[in-house]
Order: C-alpha cells, then structure tokens, then sequence
C-alpha cells in the first residue's frame, strides 16, 4: 500500500504532530518505523492507518483515498476501519491460499515429470 498520495498525507500529519517523534509518541509506535515509510522502504501498512485514524481521529475516507474531511469524529469512521480490516483479513487469507496451490502445482508437476521420465 504504498501509494505516493497515502504518502504525501502521512507527511502533513508528521507535520501537525511537530515531526516524526511527535507522531511516533503520539500514535505508541518508533519513529524509525514513520521514516522508514515515509522513505519507501518499508509499506503503508493497515496497522499504521488503524492508529492514525483510531487514536488521532484522521479520516480513513480522507488517508486512503483523499477525499472528504481530514478529521472525523463520527461513529462511520470506526466501522470503516472495521471493513478495511475486514477485506485485509480477506486478501491475506487469499493470498496464502494463491501459495499452497502454486505449491500444491509444483509437487503435482514434479511428481508428473517423475513419472514421465521413468515410464520413457
């Protein structure tokens, strides 16, 4: 989830909280951590924006997509993070299922190419 725009909100909020230490004290998390984002080498990830959106009440509608207000206070925000989380958990779990078959392939395709070269 490394969009350039998610990217360029995350720096202005860095900015509302006096830097990244102010931000990494704010949110409970290491600064390090906001640089390494901040610098593309480490993802946007869906923990980051939980934090940024549950603990300082920053827009998941505005963070994502940048659209709608900045901050929000309403109960539709909490149930939004929810569905994010939600269709995370999904991906997730859909790409683990995406690995065991490619595995499953593999084995399926060696044990054929076995069987090949010993019946020729």
């Amino acid at each position: 989830m490394s969009d350039e725009a998610i990217i360029k909100r995350l720096k202005v909020i860095v900015k509302e909280h006096g830097g990244q230490l102010g931000l990494a004290h704010a949110i409970g998390v290491d600064q390090g951590f906001i640089s390494k984002v901040i610098n593309k080498k480490q993802e946007m990830s869906y923990y980051l924006i939980r934090k940024l959106c549950f603990q300082l009440k920053y827009s998941p509608e505005w963070l994502i997509l940048g659209t709608g207000e900045k901050i929000i206070n309403k109960p539709e925000s909490a149930k939004l993070i929810t569905e994010i989380q939600m269709l995370r958990t999904e991906v997730d779990i859909l790409h683990a299922r995406m690995r065991a078959y490619e595995i499953e392939m593999k084995e399926l395709k060696d044990s054929f190419s076995i069987k090949e070269q010993r019946a020729g």
